[in-house]
């Protein structure tokens, strides 16, 4: 089998440095907060580009805290992909604010500043952009908008960690950046965690503040806050995975490239990225209206693939809410029936993409022929 995600041989790459790092944490008796926690904040900050790192619990944290640092609430707009993972809809909705579903560009997975100005309401007050699959929105043209208009601007990179646009890599352009450290992610951690990265430094504050019971000094606290702490072993981890992100990336982005060069022709929808931008591909993402019948081929070629995301956000039951049925937002409907998503990882072999490669071909040949 050639799998999606090697998670073990990851590991295997770098678990000497690792387990010393775990022994390390383990051993300090230190286990909330603390050191190894300070260490990786300072370090994530200074390679994204930004002047603080905010460790926390888990990606979905992430950006609800920030948006309650934003004093987001009920009668506050979010614009929101329609083409995400639900956490980011989730977010906007944990703190009693409207989702306001925006499309793709055309032939993109990313919203952009056209499609998201014609939502804009007075009521908005976040623009909620997703660089998906690891794939950089259009943010000069996004966070240029929010300008004009008074708007924050919350990035959700939970798929993008060192992706860059126009030689700046995420991590501050808008006010401020959600992180998710689940272990699948290009810097995955041994179990969950999450980050925020701003240039604020008063974003930062509250959001530590927040995840930690809404206390800044023990025992005293200011706002109704939650635990959500990145914990000091996950730290440790991170700091030691986070030295081998560039070249693991750039692993994915030879990965990707052989892909485009091999799938070239065939009746595939193959990842556009815009002029400028350097995506690290979390995902390799292609779309066929004959997806499903090219994973159930790729199944029996011992090919393993995942579909992100069969069911849109407003088709999900927990969204039922909204009243938005099918039709309603037809990109993402189409993307989530088209959509798969190949073997890709730094541990994948060039040998292995090459199988993939001429398993599609092969099936595009034989379906060219029924």
């Amino acid at each position: 089998m050639i799998p999606f995600l090697d998670l073990k041989a990851a590991y295997d790459e770098l678990s000497p440095a690792l387990e010393s790092a775990i022994l390390r944490a383990t051993r300090s008796g230190w286990y909330i907060a603390g050191v190894e926690v300070e260490k990786f904040e300072q370090q994530f900050a200074h390679f994204v580009g930004a002047n603080h790192c905010v460790g926390l619990g888990n990606g979905l944290d992430a950006l609800t805290l920030s948006l309650r640092a934003l004093d987001v609430g009920p009668g506050d707009e979010v614009i929101v992909p329609s083409n995400t993972y639900i956490a980011t809809w989730l977010a906007v909705s944990a703190v009693g604010a409207t989702v306001v579903p925006v499309e793709p560009a055309v032939g993109q997975y990313n919203i952009d500043a056209h499609g998201i100005r014609q939502k804009l309401t007075g009521k908005t007050k976040v623009i909620l952009p997703v660089h998906l699959y690891g794939i950089p929105a259009n943010m000069d043209e996004i966070c240029a908008l929010a300008r004009e208009k008074g708007l924050y601007v919350l990035e959700d990179a939970a798929q993008a960690h060192g992706a860059a646009i126009n030689h700046r890599r995420i991590g501050a352009h808008g006010d401020v950046v959600a992180w998710s450290f689940y272990p699948g992610k290009n810097l995955g951690a041994l179990g969950d965690g999450g980050a925020v990265t701003t240039n604020r430094p008063e974003l930062a504050n509250r959001i530590r503040m927040l995840g930690n019971y809404g206390s800044a000094v023990k025992y005293f606290n200011e706002e109704m806050g939650v635990n959500s702490r990145l914990d000091p072993v996950q730290a440790a981890v991170l700091s030691i995975k986070l030295n081998s992100l560039d070249e693991w990336n750039m692993r994915r982005t030879r990965i990707a490239e052989r892909y485009i060069e091999g799938l070239a022709g065939l009746p595939l929808q193959l990842p556009q990225i815009l002029e400028g931008a350097d995506a690290v591909w979390h995902l390799f993402v292609v779309a066929t209206p004959k997806r499903d019948a090219l994973q159930k081929y790729l199944h029996t070629q011992e090919i393993q693939t995942l579909i992100h995301y069969p069911v849109p956000p407003h088709l999900q039951n927990a969204y039922r809410h909204l009243q938005l049925t099918v039709g309603n937002l037809p990109l993402a409907e189409a993307y989530a029936a088209q959509v798969l998503s190949l073997p890709m990882g730094p541990q994948l072999s060039m040998a292995d993409v090459n199988v993939v490669i001429q398993a599609i071909r092969t099936f595009f040949a034989r379906a060219g022929k029924a």
